[in-house]
């Protein structure tokens, strides 16, 4: 299985948005996050990195 689990970054802490997350697309400032179960969630935030081997990806809100 190559899902990612997708964090939201909340003062200097990640936050567990959403298991297993399937797809990421760009959509109007921000992301779409699909996971295997066909849940979706939109997320308007920037993506902040990515751990591959981890399956990890980290989101993180303009602070402007």
């Amino acid at each position: 299985m190559c899902e990612a689990n997708a964090y939201l970054i909340k003062e200097q802490e990640p936050e567990l948005i959403m298991e297993a997350v399937d797809t990421i697309e760009p959509e109007d400032g921000g992301f779409k996050l699909v996971n295997i179960f066909g849940e979706q969630k939109f997320v308007r935030a920037a993506i902040h990195s990515l751990s591959l081997v981890d399956h990890k990806v980290f989101f993180k809100k303009d602070e402007a």
